[in-house]
């Protein structure tokens, strides 16, 4: 296994095990982890096989994450426990606030605890936006529309999640759900001033994050530029909130990304304003191009920070989890959620 430094880049692959060219650019230099959708899993063996494989390339191993939030956003359903949209538990806190947050904590626990048996690593998660209503990308994907009670239930949900031996990731900075359009397809422009923007940026203050995801979208108050571009975003998550942990973007693939131009310059211009761990997904091509082309000064302060997000918590294997009182405690938890 060779030794090679956590590069910045963040890439995926088509199928549901490693291919020779998979293995080459996983072994490229400017590379330290790498996302698995759906198309990534046929079942849970076949996962366990392959994120063998993946950790196995490299030494310190890539970071293995995915979007695994629960609701519609779940890559790995057959063989999983279906989730409960977050929307679910903040419904559950305007009549029961104990019962909310024991019910998040122990989907954390559920959701990380699985991943981590079958050698996941890390889940985008928990979203942080507020349920302003007529987001087409948030809707059920937030808590709620109150910002303390988005910290409230994130912050149990992060127990869960770092009970399992998992990090957490504070999604998508500095605020998605005023924003009507989907910054997959279109670039969505939030308008308002700096100061009505507060209750959005509050979890972030409040909350302890292992990482931060940031948004592509436009706010004018502060930037011309999306948040995964603009440095003035990125320090003020450093420098006043005083965030230390890793800062990703979302997915530089994304139509919202293309504000300044093709790929080359997108993982220029988000690495140049601090974000840590760059995505580059569905887009094999372009990858090619990337890590052929991109000749970045590496900051190495970076890649040691993606290594901190794996927790010195032994993942407990599948059998083991069947038999673990807590999870099973949780699992009667989200079946009453989602019967």
């Amino acid at each position: 296994m060779m030794y090679l430094p956590l590069g910045p880049l963040m890439i995926d692959i088509a199928g549901t095990e490693l291919t020779e060219l998979d293995r080459e650019r996983l072994c490229h230099p400017l590379v330290g982890g790498i996302i698995l959708f759906s198309r990534n899993y046929a079942n849970p063996s076949q996962l366990s096989a392959l994120t063998t494989a993946i950790h196995a390339l490299r030494s310190p191993a890539l970071l293995l994450a995915v979007d695994h939030e629960g609701g519609r956003v779940q890559r790995f359903r057959d063989g999983f426990t279906r989730l409960p949209a977050m929307a679910m538990l903040g419904k559950i806190w305007d009549d029961d606030q104990d019962a909310a947050r024991v019910a998040a904590r122990q989907v954390g626990y559920v959701l990380a605890a699985e991943l981590r048996a079958r050698g996941v690593d890390y889940s985008f998660t928990p979203v942080l936006d507020l349920d302003y209503g007529p987001s087409r990308v948030i809707g059920d994907r937030a808590f709620h529309r109150q910002s303390a009670v988005v910290i409230a239930l994130a912050a149990a949900l992060g127990e869960g999640l770092h009970m399992a031996g998992m990090g957490s990731c504070g999604k998508h900075f500095p605020g998605h759900g005023y924003v009507i359009p989907d910054s997959h397809v279109e670039l969505p422009v939030d308008d308002r001033a700096f100061e009505a923007m507060q209750d959005d940026i509050e979890p972030y203050r409040q909350l302890p994050l292992d990482g931060v995801m940031a948004a592509h979208v436009i706010y004018n108050c502060i930037d011309c530029n999306t948040a995964v571009f603009s440095n003035k975003w990125i320090s003020y998550l450093r420098d006043d909130i005083k965030f230390s942990g890793v800062v990703f973007t979302d997915d530089l693939s994304m139509a919202g990304a293309g504000v300044v131009g093709g790929m080359i310059n997108r993982v220029e211009t988000a690495y140049n304003a601090g974000c840590d761990m760059l995505l580059v997904c569905n887009a094999p091509e372009v990858v090619g191009d990337v890590l052929e082309n991109w000749k970045p000064e590496i900051d190495p302060a970076r890649g040691k920070r993606v290594e901190a997000l794996i927790l010195n918590v032994p993942a407990k294997d599948w059998d083991a989890l069947l038999s673990d009182s807590a999870y099973i405690s949780a699992q009667e938890t989200i079946a009453k959620l989602m019967a």
